[in-house]
């Protein structure tokens, strides 16, 4: 499962979470660190990646057209990138179980 962090995580996440969740990026990465959720959207839908977020948005695209692509929406505050890759790491499993769910869209991580 690739994971594609949105512009509102921080990119320190990467290198903590690569081991278990290999070929996962940043938009920032990707140079669309300025480019809208749709392009995003579009970018993860192709390259077959779950978005990882705290922007609402997303999250609301995914109940109106359903996945692909999977949204894992984090709810935490403001907080340290570590707090962030730790508690990817630790939901791990829910989070790879959630990746071949056939029918789920969306993941929120409090």
């Amino acid at each position: 499962m690739k994971l594609l962090l949105d512009q509102n995580l921080s990119r320190r996440i990467l290198p903590a979470i690569e081991a278990e969740f290999p070929n996962s990026t940043h938009v920032v990465h990707l140079g669309m660190d300025r480019d809208d959720d749709l392009n995003i959207w579009n970018h993860a839908l192709n390259e077959d990646f779950v978005i990882v977020t705290k922007d609402k948005d997303f999250l609301q695209r995914s109940v109106l057209v359903g996945h692909p692509p999977k949204i894992i929406h984090l709810t935490l505050g403001n907080c340290l990138a570590q707090k962030i890759a730790d508690l990817i790491l630790k939901e791990k499993g829910q989070l790879k179980a959630f990746g071949k769910h056939p029918s789920k869209s969306y993941l929120l991580l409090p």
